[in-house]
Parts: structure tokens; C-alpha cells; sequence
């Protein structure tokens, strides 16, 4: 779409960071040592955008390949027109997954330079409900031994006045109960009785593995927080897990498209629906993600990349609150200038302009690979 005197998108990039982790990370189904950002800049007249995803490198195919060329010399003030035309596009090579996260990181350069476009803040730009986002300290992986997890929790409560947080638990695909048990028992005991507990088994369990767990979590650590308890493919199965436990069951951080989630939402399989602007297709489809969930009376929760998060969030009025990610804390603290504080276990969007965000080109310089 081309609207006369409306600033057209002049150049699209994208590059590749391959970032390790501070430690090897793993929850109940999977282990990693490094993390992989594919980051975008958009430019429209004078004025640059950037976006990124934590995904895959094989993004890079996908925008240089096709979304680039899709953008190139649309409005960049036509954001809804330029999202389409990239879904469109990737038809036929399927929307979840790899293309979904191009898609994403392409969406948040374009919503960055709009709004640095029209000097104003993101949140600003999309109209603010709130002042700011809460947060839960996540991370707890099944890989860290006892001093470790310990002194991570403790940071977060009694350092940062983070007032909830997260372990992973499920671990070795929900073969150790009885140390997922232990650890948070652990938990609970670093953080103390007023902070608020969550758990999250990726999956990990069976169904009635997931209820039992469940169960013993409520009792034993007044957990509030059973996160993909089953697959969240398995709607059915988080559906039954819902409705014979107390805690909160979450999922849909594996969602890629809007119909995902009104599937998910449909199933009355969560209690509050977990989206990933880096995942989802951007700002553009949490947004609506957003809006059908509100529809259906469910809060949403922002999943990882809090600094990319922190701006949108604030605009709904359904928001629970935003992940705030071991792993993706130290690449946004450390990698980008404008990252905000998690101090008092809120992010407040500053008065900068788009989400706020510039690459430190020197710092990352070390760990680009392409």
C-alpha cells in the first residue's frame, strides 16, 4: 500500500547473534547452551526500526528471501497492510514455526519506526492502559544444582522486590517427581510464604501425572502457576488437568497464528493465555491475541523478551504480566542501550521514542554469525 506523501520502507536487513547462555539451561523436555536472536532494522525515510526474535537462524531465509521484498516500498505507517502481505506470501510454506517468527520480528522493526516516525513512544502510539507491567522472575532450570537456584531466587525477591516467580519442573520429560517436588519445596523456602510460586513442566507430563503433580504442588508450596502441564497441543488434556486442580494452568507460548489461539481459548483449556510477540506474527497478532482473549473473560500473559514486551503490555487491560526471562534479561540488558529495570517487579515504558530499544553494535559485534 502506497499513500502519497506517507514515508515508504527504503531498506529491510536482518542479522544472526549467537549468544551462550551463563550455564547450561533445561526445563523438562529439552537442554541448551546458547541463545539465537535474528534481528531486524527497518529504515523509512530517516528514521531506522529494529525487531528481533529468539528463534531460529533459518529466519534469515525467510526474510531475505521473501519478507523483505513483500515490504519494500509499502507505507511504513501501514503496519495491518504490510502484515498481511508477509502471511500471504508464506502460504505455502507454513505459518508456524521458523516463518511465523520471521514474520514477528519484521512486524515489531515496522511498529518500532512508525512510532519513532511519528515521535512517539510505542505504547504511546498504541494507547496506554496502564503505567506499567508486572513481572515474574522465570528461569529455576532443572539443570541448576541447589546453590544455584537458591541464589537466583533469592535476587529476585529479596534483591529486586520481584513479588512472584518461576521454576521449571517435569524434568527428564516427568521422570523425577520426586525432585521436581523437592525443588519446589526449595523454592518456596528461598522466596518465603508472601511471594507468589509458579511451576512450569514444558509439557513434560501426562495427564494424570500433570493432576497429581498439581495437586501436591497446591499443597506442599501453595504454587499458583501450572504451566504447560501436558502439551499444549494436547487441548484436551490441558482442558481435564484444569478442571481437577486449584492452581492456574497456562499455555500458548507456542503460539504462531491467531487461530492457534482461539483454538486454545475454545477448548477452555487455560485459565490465562501465554503469547509471544516474538512467536505470534508481532505486535500486530498479540494484539488481537490479546483482545480474543479479554473477549472470553481470560487474562494474558507476555512470554519472555520482557524489554520487547513492556511497551504493548501496558496497553491492555487484561494483562496479568510479562516473563521476565533469565536468558533474556542478560542478552537485552547487555546487548541493547534503553533496557528497563526490573527493580520492584514492574517494567515501565519510558518516554523514548518507538519500544525504546537500540543495538549496542560493538557489544554484539562478538557474537554475530551472519
Amino acid at each position: 500500500m502506497r499513500n502519497s506523501g506517507e514515508p515508504l520502507v527504503s531498506a529491510v536487513s536482518s542479522r544472526t547473534f549467537v549468544i551462550p547462555t551463563d550455564g547450561l539451561e533445561g526445563d523438562g523436555t529439552l537442554e541448551w547452551e546458547a541463545t539465537t536472536m535474528v534481528v531486524v532494522e527497518v529504515v523509512a525515510g530517516n528514521v531506522r526500526g529494529i525487531g528481533w526474535t529468539y528463534a531460529s537462524a533459518a529466519c534469515r531465509d525467510v526474510i531475505e528471501e521473501t519478507l523483505a521484498h513483500v515490504v519494500l516500498g509499502s507505507s511504513a505507517l501501514s503496519i495491518a497492510h504490510c502484515h498481511e502481505e508477509m502471511v500471504r506470501a508464506c502460504r505455502n510454506f507454513g505459518r508456524p514455526g521458523v516463518v511465523s517468527c520471521a514474520i514477528s520480528a519484521v512486524d515489531i522493526a515496522l511498529w518500532d519506526c512508525k512510532a519513532r516516525l511519528l515521535g512517539l513512544p510505542l505504547s504511546e502510539l498504541i494507547g496506554r492502559y496502564q503505567d506499567s507491567a508486572p513481572i515474574y522472575g522465570s528461569g529455576g532450570f532443572t539443570t541448576y544444582d541447589e546453590t544455584t537456584a537458591r541464589a537466583q531466587l533469592e535476587q529476585w525477591v529479596h534483591q529486586w522486590a520481584i513479588p512472584r516467580v518461576k521454576i521449571k519442573i517435569g524434568e527428564s520429560w516427568g521422570s523425577c517427581e520426586r525432585r521436581d517436588v523437592e525443588r519446589t519445596e526449595l523454592a518456596r523456602e528461598a522466596i518465603g510464604p508472601k511471594a507468589e510460586l509458579y511451576v512450569d513442566a514444558n509439557g513434560a507430563y501426562t495427564r494424570k501425572q500433570a493432576i497429581r503433580v498439581g495437586r501436591q504442588l497446591d499443597e506442599c508450596a501453595a504454587v499458583t502457576w501450572l504451566e504447560e502441564p501436558v502439551s499444549s497441543d494436547d487441548l484436551i488434556g490441558l482442558h481435564e488437568v484444569r478442571d481437577q486442580v486449584v492452581v492456574d494452568v497456562a499455555a500458548g507460548e507456542y503460539g504462531y497464528d491467531e487461530t492457534y489461539f482461539a483454538r486454545m481459548v475454545a477448548a477452555n483449556a487455560v485459565d490465562c493465555l501465554q503469547v509471544d510477540v516474538t512467536r505470534c506474527g508481532g505486535y500486530t497478532s498479540w494484539l488481537r491475541a490479546a483482545a480474543l482473549a479479554h473477549a472470553h473473560g481470560l487474562d494474558v500473559s507476555a512470554h519472555c523478551a520482557p524489554n520487547l514486551h513492556a511497551h504493548v503490555a501496558v496497553c491492555v487491560p487484561n494483562l496479568r504480566h510479562i516473563e521476565y526471562f533469565h536468558d533474556h534479561h542478560r542478552i537485552e540488558t547487555s546487548l541493547f542501550d534503553g533496557a528497563l529495570s526490573p527493580m520492584g517487579g514492574n517494567l515501565q515504558p519510558t518516554d523514548a521514542l518507538g519500544h525504546g530499544m537500540t543495538l549496542k553494535e560493538s557489544d554484539a559485534a562478538r557474537w554475530r554469525c551472519a
